[in-house]
Formats: structure tokens, sequence, C-alpha cells
């Protein structure tokens, strides 16, 4: 039974983008700075990467674990304390002397960072049903710029300071979400009828009752597993030969990924449209193509960017087509569906930046390139025949 009909304001909403792309991008701060860190830490390319793997396979034992707490708890108290919970591992992560410490802290922060993902079916719950696309996907358009713009503000500020520079600033800006937060949101409780156990246990009925989020989610697995598998060694490329670029450069990267949300909004619309399918069609095909100018990103900066933009924008429209057909399924178990679907996306996400940094170590750019290119494939494969598969289903 959920309680508070209280409207969204279009202040809250943009309130709560920007919670959650705080709450996401304390995941990412580390990526441009993998070299540094590493070498201030004497580590090697691989267990760098151990810290990237760290906050993904984090996040998503709390998207299981504690996203589900949504439709149970009262859902404001629940949202402030996670974000404080998720800033202490910021400051863990910020006077880690060692690289035990340093995962301690990711691990802290992934985990609670999923917050993100309360905000999300909250905000779905409290928007009207004719606008609720455009809401998510303003959201969403919030994570995205957090995941792309946390690494320009790592760069930036470890071109101030150091590494460490970063997680004290993220740990202060999450600190005043938090505050703000508890202020200017209703109070909203949503209660399954379970306990605890039973509730983690209906996230995997739903598997089993829903072949949407069969697919849905390992649509979202894929494009997601594309995502990190690029952007987890770039920062390599990057401060190689022939690029050589200081940690602020690479942070700007972010900058020319950050256009994907607009894409974020687009798919939004379509899906308040009735036209999701659609978004996430194009952006499966944008995927696969994306890898074509990622192909010569070593020796060209106008192909790298060009890639960038592309694969940045069809990462958002195949997951915001993904998440509004997700959350539309059952509206008393938004958080548990979710909850499932945001999983599955972020186990991608660490397969992709394991893959990453192994290939990169191991074949170097081209072996990323031709990863990209199968599994880009395989998810263009799957949905093309699961929609001639459903389409069968509805003629008969």
């Amino acid at each position: 039974m959920a309680t508070s009909s209280a409207p969204l304001s279009r202040a809250l909403i943009l309130l709560m983008a920007t919670a959650v792309g705080l709450a996401v991008a304390s995941n990412y701060y580390a990526q441009p700075l993998l070299h540094s860190i590493a070498e201030h830490l004497h580590l090697s390319t691989a267990a760098a990467g151990s810290i990237v793997v760290a906050a993904q396979l984090s996040y998503g034992a709390g998207l299981l674990l504690l996203a589900p707490l949504g439709d149970l708890f009262e859902q404001r108290r629940l949202i402030v304390t996670m974000i404080a919970i998720s800033t202490l591992g910021l400051l863990i992560s910020a006077f880690a002397p060692s690289l035990p410490w340093l995962l301690v802290g990711t691990a802290l922060t992934g985990l609670f960072s999923v917050v993100a993902q309360v905000l999300v079916p909250m905000a779905a719950g409290l928007s009207d049903p004719q606008q609720r696309g455009r809401v998510v996907g303003t959201l969403m358009s919030g994570l995205l710029l957090g995941i792309l713009l946390a690494r320009t503000a790592a760069g930036f500020m470890a071109s101030l300071g150091d590494w460490r520079s970063i997680y004290l600033l993220a740990a202060g800006l999450m600190a005043l979400s938090a505050m703000a937060l508890y202020r200017a949101l209703p109070e909203r409780r949503q209660h399954a009828g379970l306990g605890y156990p039973a509730l983690i246990g209906s996230v995997f009925r739903l598997f089993i009752d829903e072949p949407v989020l069969r697919l849905r989610s390992l649509m979202g697995l894929l494009a997601f597993c594309l995502f990190a598998l690029f952007w987890t060694p770039l920062a390599f490329l990057l401060s190689a030969e022939p690029y050589q670029y200081s940690d602020a450069a690479i942070g700007l990267f972010g900058l020319a990924g950050a256009a994907g949300a607009l894409a974020a909004t687009w798919a939004g619309r379509l899906a308040d449209r009735g036209k999701g399918n659609l978004g996430t069609t194009v952006g499966l095909l944008a995927l696969l193509l994306s890898w074509v100018p990622l192909a010569f990103a070593q020796s060209s900066l106008l192909a790298l960017l060009v890639g960038v933009l592309v694969l940045d924008l069809a990462v958002q429209l195949v997951h915001v087509s993904n998440q509004n057909a997700v959350i539309a399924l059952r509206p008393e178990a938004r958080n548990r569906l979710n909850a499932g679907y945001i999983t599955c996306y972020f186990i991608g996400g660490a397969l992709g930046s394991l893959l990453g940094t192994q290939l990169f170590q191991s074949h170097g750019w081209m072996g990323i390139v031709l990863a990209g290119f199968a599994i880009a494939g395989i998810a263009l494969g799957v949905w093309g025949l699961a929609g001639r598969k459903m389409a069968r289903v509805e003629i008969a």
C-alpha cells in the first residue's frame, strides 16, 4: 500500500535527478585516474582495474539486496540513510593508504549508491502516467551525466591536488544532497506485505513470471557491458602514446559522452507514445555502428570522439526504453522490478570492466574493439529473434 500522493514539481524532479547523478557518479571517479592510482599505490593495470570491478559488483549486490527495500520501508528516510552510508564510503576512499582500504571504501559506496534506484521508482510512482516516461528519462539523464561528468570532475580535481581530492569533494556534495532531499521529498511508504527474505525472493519470482523483464534485463546487461568495455580501459589508452594526456585531459572525455543525456529524454518520450521498442532497436543498431569509428581511436582523436557520442547515445536509448518497459509491468512491484533489471544492468558493467582491463593488457585496443563488435552483434541478434517470437505469439 502506497501513501502520499504529493505531486512532482519540476524543481523536485531536477533535485532527484541531481541526487541520482551524484550517487551513481561515486562509482566512476576512479576510472580516469586508474593510471595515477596505480602509480601511487604501485599497482599493475589489472590490479587497478579491480577498483572499477569492485564498484560495479558492490552496486549490483546493493541493487539485489537493498533497492527492493523501497517496497518495504518509508522511502524518504531510506533514501537519506543510504546516502549517508555511501558518503562514509567516499571518506574511507579519500584516506585509503592501500588498495585493500580503497576497495573497502569503493565497495561501501557502491553498495549504498543504489539509492539512485530507489529514487527512480519513487519518482515514477509520484508522476502522472502520461508523463512517467519523461520523468524517468529526466532522472536517467541525471544518471548518465553523473557517470560521465564524474570523469571530468575527477580529472579536474586531480590536476588541482591529487586523486584523493575528488573523493572529499564528492562526500561533501552527497551530504548536501541528503539534507536537500530530506527537506524536499514527501513521506512515502509502499509496503509489499512481505518480510525481507520473501521480498528478495519475489525479485527472482518476477524473472520467472515476466518474460519482458528477462528480455529487457539481458538487453540492459549487454548494453552496459559495452559501455564499461569502452570506458574502463580508456584512461590507459589516452595516457599512452600518441596521446599522453594528463588526468584532467582524460577527464574531459566525459563531456563528449554527456550528449547521451539527450537520448534519455528522447527515449522517455518515445515510451510515453508507446514506441519504446523503436528506441531499443535504434539504440542497438547504433551500439554496433559505434565500434566502426572506435576501431580508429588509437590514431584519430576525431574518430574517438564520434565513437564516444554514438556509443553513449545508444546505451541510453536502450536503457531508458528498457526501464520504462519494466516499470510499467506491475505498479505495485516497481522497486523490485527495477532492482531485478538494474542488477543485471550493472552485472553487465562489471563484466565489461573486467573484460576491458584484461583484454587491454593482453591484446591492446583492437582486442577491445573486436569484443565490442561481437557483443553488440549478439545483442542485436537476440533482440531481433525475440521480436519475431513476440510477433508470432501475437498473431497466434
